[in-house]
């Protein structure tokens, strides 16, 4: 069985520190129907930027230290690299057919696509933009998630009711783990001790044990499940239902659904900011991105981007460890008014280059 529909209804968002000013937080969501990337400051919820991709631009994940989003395109087989700090296209991978998923390990070494007509994983060499490795899996492989200690990939395989357990460091597949019918968006905890995985018709989450590698709970959620989130804190999971047009909120202490937030029409999928404040929501029909506030599971916003707009994958950026410093006194960074260069200069505190 085919999923021609829903892979075009694939994209993403990507929250990222990077661009300028350096301080920026932006999410980048793709846009099926225009083949564009609109840019949203999340301090503004403002879009600030459109720039285009490949055809059918689908998944989006951002390289850990910001300075590239990495957009897989579907009809064009083919994963583009973004630079944040210009919003230009500066890299073009081909890959597999209908790439979907995408994923970036911590030390932003290498990046994961699935291909889902080819049943494979692409494994790209980040420094050279270049594919390293070639990796079979089941049928149909479309999300992709890899754990925060970066030992291991988790990619479901929608028409094999299988996740695929990869190691990072061979890039192989260790583990088949079955689940039930039609797995799509996959998450992982930040302690990388569990791995939530919705599902399109079952209307459940399976909650995977990554000690185990084996399914230990099954939570009843909404219907037509598809882009999975948690927090960065790990208390809890935002859940993309498309039937419902809303967003179930499930706690991870209990693994019990404590909440559901009406958003726009067929959401496709989530993001959580760094700071764990907000949750951006793509919706498909509706053509924008709604904003929840987490402190109150509420709406907030609604913004009109391109045409439409789907989340799918893990693609949240954290925050730089040097954020909010002031480079004159203990090292990190401070605004300095000039354009990046290849020192990457933008953010550096004046005295640096009185230094060099």
């Amino acid at each position: 069985m085919t999923h021609s529909f829903f892979a075009a209804l694939i994209g993403a968002i990507a929250i990222v520190l990077g661009g300028a000013p350096s301080s920026a937080q932006n999410a980048y969501i793709t846009n099926a129907g225009s083949n564009t990337v609109s840019v949203i400051d999340t301090a503004t919820d403002t879009v600030v930027a459109t720039t285009t991709a490949g055809i059918t631009p689908g998944g989006v994940a951002v390289a850990p230290d910001g300075s590239n989003v990495y957009v897989t395109n579907q009809t064009s087989k083919t994963v583009s690299v973004i630079a944040t700090a210009t919003n230009a296209t500066v890299a073009t991978i081909p890959v597999g057919a209908r790439p979907a998923g995408v994923a970036v390990t911590p030390d932003a070494s290498k990046v994961y696509v699935a291909n889902q007509d080819s049943n494979t994983v692409s494994v790209i060499a980040a420094a050279t933009n270049a594919v390293a490795a070639t990796i079979p899996v089941g049928t149909s492989p479309f999300g992709v998630a890899v754990t925060p200690d970066g030992s291991k990939v988790y990619v479901t395989n929608v028409d094999a009711s299988t996740v695929s357990v990869i190691a990072t460091a061979t890039d192989t597949v260790v583990g088949t783990i079955p689940v039930v019918s039609f797995p799509f968006g996959v998450a992982v905890t930040p302690d990388s001790s569990k791995v939530y995985v919705g599902h399109l018709f079952s209307n459940t989450v399976s909650v995977i044990a990554t000690t185990t590698d084996t399914v230990v709970n099954s939570i009843l959620v909404g219907s037509q499940l598809s882009g999975v989130a948690v927090t960065p804190d790990g208390s809890k999971v935002y859940v993309a239902s498309r039937v419902g047009n809303s967003v179930s909120v499930i706690a991870t202490a209990t693994d019990t659904v404590i909440g559901a937030i009406l958003v726009g029409t067929n959401p496709e999928g989530v993001a959580v900011t760094p700071d764990g404040s907000k949750v951006y929501v793509a919706n498909f029909i509706s053509n924008t991105v709604a904003v929840i506030a987490t402190a109150t599971n509420t709406v907030v916003n609604i913004i009109p981007v391109g045409s439409a707009p789907v989340a799918f994958g893990i693609f949240v950026q954290p925050p730089s460890a040097n954020a909010g410093k002031d480079g004159c006194k203990n090292g990190g960074w401070r605004n300095f008014p000039s354009p990046p260069g290849p020192f990457k200069n933008q953010g550096q505190c004046v005295s640096f280059f009185a230094r060099n």
